[in-house]
């Protein structure tokens, strides 16, 4: 769980982000892609829920295939934005770099034409020693986030080896500040990763109800 602040039409509002590995796969142009879960929270009311898609390739290097992310307001649907490599021009990024190097060329995460999804990303330092309430980790990697249509605003990540993303900063003219970092890690017994499991086959339903495209896609499994 990453907890902090975010801003939003200069207001601060508190935000939590829920990240959590299910026991399910998608297989999206012949790959099996492992299934995230994300929730996403602003000021305790539910503003996002998402299915991602991850894998990675022999050398370790971890590819981002698309997402089927849902936004509510005061607790209905909005919106559904989803891309998926192979379908409407969608391409695959890379997430993590395997051996992630300082002065590298920037990578895209991927690339979404239909929905204007084009973020983009670069290595901004390695080895770093870096704290936050729950923990301190050593080899830390920083990386900076943004996309074409953001440019000169940055998300900066931090990632721990064998935690993952622990700590979100901003930077330049980032509107949204956002700054959270990694309080609690859980790991979910068998009944829990059932639940957690049955949450995304049921979102997934419901974006091959709502979305055309997204209906091409095989159901997660």
């Amino acid at each position: 769980m990453l907890q902090g602040t975010t801003s939003e039409e200069g207001e601060v509002l508190t935000r939590r982000i829920d990240f959590m590995v299910t026991g399910l796969t998608k297989r999206i142009d012949g790959v099996d892609a492992v299934v995230a879960y994300i929730d996403d929270f602003a000021d305790d009311q539910l503003v996002e829920s998402e299915i991602a898609f991850y894998a990675q390739d022999d050398e370790g290097n971890v590819w981002y295939l698309g997402e089927y992310p849902e936004e509510y307001q005061d607790g209905e649907f909005v919106t559904a934005k989803p891309w998926i490599h192979g379908l409407e021009g969608a391409k695959a990024g890379m997430k993590m770099k395997a051996s992630p190097k300082v002065g590298e060329v920037p990578y895209f995460q991927g690339w979404g034409p239909a929905v204007d999804w084009n973020d983009f990303a670069f290595v901004a330092e390695t080895g770093m020693s870096d704290c936050v309430s729950s923990d301190c980790y050593e080899d830390v990697l920083m990386v900076r986030e943004t996309s074409l249509d953001e440019q000169g605003a940055f998300q900066l990540k931090y990632y721990a080896p064998d935690i993952g993303n622990h700590r979100v900063g901003w930077e330049g003219n980032d509107a949204t500040r956002e700054e959270l970092e990694l309080v609690e890690r859980v790991a979910l017994d068998d009944e829990g990763l059932e639940q957690l499991n049955e949450k995304a086959r049921a979102l997934d339903r419901r974006g091959s109800e709502i979305n055309q495209m997204y209906s091409e896609t095989s159901p997660v499994n």
